[in-house]
């Protein structure tokens, strides 16, 4: 059993063989680094969700699951990094008491478990909302995006608070500049659980959004529709056909009922509430924007997050010799920005959010596209 480091070997800002081993260069582009990912992961991503706060347009179920992985990244950017950027400063040591540790390691813990895990109900989702659009848009309400939420944190907190209770598992790691897991080999702790939990919740939502792509692939080699004219006999239509005499009739107000398949691309004028119109090609294709804007921020929290990940590992398995100090310190700083690249992913691969960012909150021009909900009839 190999003793838990000691609080004190890290946090004497005076430790002259720390403050000697940190060079001027590095310390300056890391406090560099750091501010600009503080600033663009607290101002980005409360500037999209003041978006998807006041414009009515996004109240939907994607748009609150994104609401949610923001306020995550706010979290973690606001509260968590200000204290790196203090060690960092302090030629990385650790002034702040052993409590205050444990509080900044379950948040940083907390908002990378709760990112897995909502990125994996997103993709989800977006499966059921191009599979099965009728059970996706009867089902998927507030309410229920709320639940998905809820249980995100509730699984989020019960993978990061029982290391708070374990002896020496949350402490400050030097090498690292921030309060985090101690990796130690698999027989020291349980570490090992951990990271083979995120592992396989990024592998499963990997597969998700595989088995998606083959489902739009495979809807892309169906065979068109094929019109076969309607069987006329005194003057009443029937066989494959008379769908076209089905839509005459419901247009001339003569019909009752669904409407026809001819008319499922038609929209239809009124003020009543009930009146919504079909999934067809251009709904189809925003779905497909929102799935590839999620894609991108899953692939991004994968690769950001994946050197790291190898580095614990190694730190887990590996008896000989240890992590190079320059692949840890490059693999920390990508595990820091991803909480700053989700603004950039939402601009850049959503039109329809560009297009609510300039009208809502640049104020630049009103919007072209129609504002209505959808449905299946």
């Amino acid at each position: 059993m190999i003793p838990p480091p000691s609080m004190a070997n890290y946090s004497h800002a005076g430790d002259h063989n720390i403050l000697q081993n940190v060079s001027p260069l590095a310390t300056f582009l890391k406090l560099t680094s750091l501010g600009f990912i503080i600033g663009v992961g607290v101002v980005g991503n409360l500037l999209i969700s003041i978006l998807l706060v006041k414009d009515k347009s996004l109240h939907r179920a994607p748009y609150y699951f994104l609401l949610d992985l923001c306020a995550s990244d706010i979290l973690r950017s606001a509260i968590c990094f200000p204290f790196v950027f203090t060690s960092v400063k302090n030629g990385s040591a650790w002034t702040y008491g052993t409590l205050t540790c444990k509080v900044i390691a379950f948040l940083g813990v907390l908002s990378c478990f709760h990112t897995a895990f909502m990125l994996f109900c997103v993709s989800v989702t977006r499966y059921l909302a191009i599979a099965h659009h009728r059970f996706y848009t009867k089902r998927l309400t507030l309410w229920t995006c709320l639940a998905v939420v809820c249980m995100v944190w509730t699984l989020s907190v019960a993978m990061a608070f029982p290391p708070v209770l374990d002896v020496g598992t949350y402490s400050f790691i030097r090498e690292e500049d921030q309060c985090t897991f101690q990796h130690r080999s698999f027989r020291a702790n349980d570490s090992l659980g951990f990271m083979l939990l995120l592992a396989l919740i990024l592998l499963a939502t990997q597969l998700v959004y595989l088995k998606l792509i083959f489902f739009v692939h495979d809807r892309r080699k169906m065979k068109p529709v094929q019109f076969v004219p309607a069987v006329s006999q005194n003057w009443t239509f029937h066989g494959p056909g008379a769908s076209g005499q089905a839509a005459a009739n419901w247009l001339a107000g003569f019909g009752r009922g669904p409407t026809p398949p001819t008319l499922l691309g038609i929209r239809q004028n009124g003020n009543a509430a009930g009146r919504r119109r079909l999934l067809v090609l251009d709904e189809f294709k925003t779905e497909k924007r929102i799935s590839r804007m999620f894609y991108v921020m899953t692939f991004f929290f994968l690769s950001l997050w994946g050197p790291y990940l190898v580095a614990c590992y190694w730190r887990v398995f590996a008896r000989g010799p240890a992590v190079p100090g320059g692949y840890l310190t490059a693999a920390v700083w990508m595990s820091f920005a991803q909480a700053a690249v989700n603004p950039f992913i939402c601009i850049f691969s959503n039109r329809e959010l560009r297009r609510c960012f300039s009208t809502t909150l640049l104020y630049c021009r009103k919007s072209r596209l129609p504002r209505e909900p959808y449905c299946v009839i």
